[in-house]
C-alpha cells in the first residue's frame, strides 16, 4: 500500500461555511488553519457533526480505558465533519443495535477498529482492501474529521466513523458474530501501575469482544510498549476464546496490511520495539 494517504494531501476548503449561531458568519479561513467555535453556551460543536457525548449518563459509570483529547479542529476536518458526519458517521448512543450492511450499503466483512489517530493507516488499510468494511472508532474530534476528510479525498467508501465507547458499541449495539475482525493499534499504555486497570486489553473485555466475532475473526493488537505488549500476550494467551496464530506462540510478524505509520517509524529509529500479536476467536 502507498504511503500517499496521509493529511497533507486531503483537500482543504477555502472557506468554511458560516453556520448558524457559531457567531463566524463571514469569517474567511485559510487551509489547514485550526478553527476556533465562539457558540453560545450549551450549543453543539457542529450542529451535523459527532455528538460531544453521545451515550449520555444512559450507562453505568465505569473506569475508562480512553480519555478524550479537545484539540483543535482545522477548517478542512471542520468541513469534512459538517459535510461527512450525516452519511458516514455513527454516534454511540447505546439505543439501537446497528444493521452493518445497512451501515455500510453492502454485505462485506466488517472490520472493528479502536482508536485510530489521525486515521492514516486506517485509510491505508481501506485502500489496500476494499472489500472489506471498516468501522473505525475514537473519541478524538481532529482524527474523525481527518479521516473522513481522506475517506472522501480518497474515494473510500468502505470506512464508516465511530464517536463515542467501543466498549458501548460492542455490548449494546452490535449483534452476536457480527464482526471479521477487530483492530487495537497502540492503545493508551497508561504506564502507571495505579492505571493498569484502565487498558483495554483485559479478560473481561475479550469476553465481549469474542460474542460479537465470528469464529476464526482474527483480533489484532500492535504496541510500543512492551510491558503493555507482555501483558496482552498473557491475557491473550490464558484467554479460552483466542488463539494465537503465530507459529509457537508469542508475538507475530508486523502484517503487510498494517501501514507502518510515521509516529511508529520514529519510534523505531530511535529504538523503540513495536510488537504485533494476532489471535483467532475459536471456533464454538
Amino acid at each position: 500500500m502507498s504511503d500517499s494517504l496521509n493529511a497533507s494531501e486531503a483537500p482543504q476548503p477555502a472557506t468554511t461555511p458560516a453556520q448558524p449561531g457559531t457567531g463566524e458568519e463571514g469569517v474567511r479561513h485559510v487551509p489547514g488553519v485550526s478553527v476556533r467555535h465562539t457558540r453560545a453556551k450549551g450549543e453543539p460543536r457542529f450542529p451535523d457533526g459527532p455528538k460531544a457525548d453521545p451515550a449520555g449518563s444512559h450507562f453505568e459509570r465505569r473506569i475508562r480505558s480512553f480519555q478524550p483529547r479537545r484539540s483543535r479542529v482545522t477548517a478542512g476536518q471542520a468541513d469534512a465533519l459538517q459535510r461527512l458526519w450525516p452519511k458516514w458517521g455513527l454516534d454511540i448512543d447505546g439505543q439501537r443495535v446497528v444493521d452493518l450492511a445497512e451501515l455500510f450499503g453492502n454485505d462485506n466483512p466488517v472490520v472493528l477498529e479502536i482508536g485510530f489517530g489521525m486515521g492514516e493507516a486506517t485509510a491505508q488499510m481501506a485502500a489496500g482492501d476494499p472489500g472489506t468494511n471498516i468501522l473505525a472508532v475514537d473519541v478524538h474530534t481532529p482524527g474523525q474529521g481527518n479521516l473522513l476528510n481522506l475517506a472522501d479525498h480518497h474515494g473510500l467508501g468502505n470506512v464508516r466513523v465511530g464517536n463515542g465507547d467501543a466498549i458501548i458499541l460492542l455490548r449494546e449495539m452490535l449483534e452476536p458474530d457480527s464482526l471479521d475482525g477487530l483492530r487495537v493499534y497502540f492503545p493508551d499504555p497508561w504506564p502507571k501501575k495505579r492505571h493498569h486497570k484502565r487498558r483495554l486489553i483485559q479478560p473481561e473485555f475479550l469476553s465481549l469482544a469474542a460474542t460479537r466475532l465470528r469464529p476464526g475473526a482474527l483480533l489484532h493488537c500492535a504496541t510500543d510498549w512492551e510491558p503493555y505488549a507482555e501483558q496482552m500476550l498473557e491475557v491473550l494467551t490464558a484467554h479460552p476464546d483466542f488463539e494465537n496464530t503465530a507459529p509457537g506462540g508469542g508475538f507475530a510478524p508486523r502484517p503487510e496490511f498494517r501501514p507502518l505509520t510515521r509516529f511508529e517509524g520514529q519510534g523505531l529509529d530511535k529504538g523503540h520495539v513495536v510488537n504485533d500479536l494476532l489471535f483467532s476467536r475459536v471456533q464454538r
